[in-house]
């Protein structure tokens, strides 16, 4: 029985290459990624390759106020590095896809926006409190505002969340439906089914950039919610 677009986003519908709980694959990461490699006198391959992604990070802190907090900027990195790893494994055949389910995007959203909210109330609760009320505004629209800022504040962690599953859940149905159309042309169409292969090859490599470039956006956002913590 052929299956439906969403059975791939269903961790026991096939044999993946990866462990389902990601957590075993998250972990290694972080460890792999904050050990420097200062052993080595000559840069190894691993560095080589983590050297450019570490420096797009500190080039994008370097813009914002994350800079200032201690830690925040190996955190991203660390999470830059596997978000990348994460959604390029879900491209292959017969993976699941951990990065499209809004479980394991919140558990990486959630904790860090939630620490620099703690911290920065932790550091100055006067500050943080004044973010909440822009300068100027008329006295009688200032308890509006006040809710409407807070409620987007309380929010930022479930856009950034959806925005990067909904992203990658929509090129995977995408990559689905091709899948699908061209197994039910092998047999009726040789023309249709060499199309439909050519147009799933160029949607792959539009779907590597996606990955990339949702990975980044990620902890973009991440690194401008800490311009609103109170130094």
């Amino acid at each position: 029985m052929m299956p439906d677009i969403f059975s791939s986003f269903d961790p026991y519908m096939y044999n993946t290459l990866f462990p389902t709980n990601s957590m075993f694959l998250m972990m290694n990461t972080l460890i792999v990624l904050m050990i420097q490699s200062s052993f080595w006198v000559i840069n190894s391959r691993s560095s080589t390759f983590k050297t450019p992604i570490k420096d797009t990070i500190f080039t994008q802190l370097s813009r914002t106020s994350g800079l200032q907090l201690k830690g925040l900027s190996t955190s991203l990195s660390a999470i830059f590095f596997l978000l990348v790893m994460i959604n390029l494994m879900g491209l292959i055949p017969y993976t699941f896809s951990t990065s499209s389910h809004l479980v394991f995007t919140l558990t990486l959203g959630l904790p860090i926006w939630l620490s620099l909210i703690i911290s920065s109330f932790s550091n100055s609760p006067k500050k943080s409190t004044a973010h909440f009320l822009p300068d100027g505004a008329p006295d009688w629209l200032n308890p509006f505002l006040v809710l409407i800022e807070t409620t987007s504040v309380l929010v930022r962690p479930l856009t950034l969340s959806f925005r990067l599953a909904a992203n990658m859940s929509a090129g995977h149905i995408v990559l689905s439906l091709m899948g699908i159309y061209c197994a039910s042309a092998w047999f009726s169409s040789l023309s249709s089914t060499i199309f439909l292969m050519l147009a799933a090859i160029g949607y792959i490599l539009f779907e590597v950039a996606i990955c990339l470039i949702q990975a980044y956006i990620f902890c973009l956002l991440l690194s401008l919610y800490s311009d609103d913590h109170a130094h």
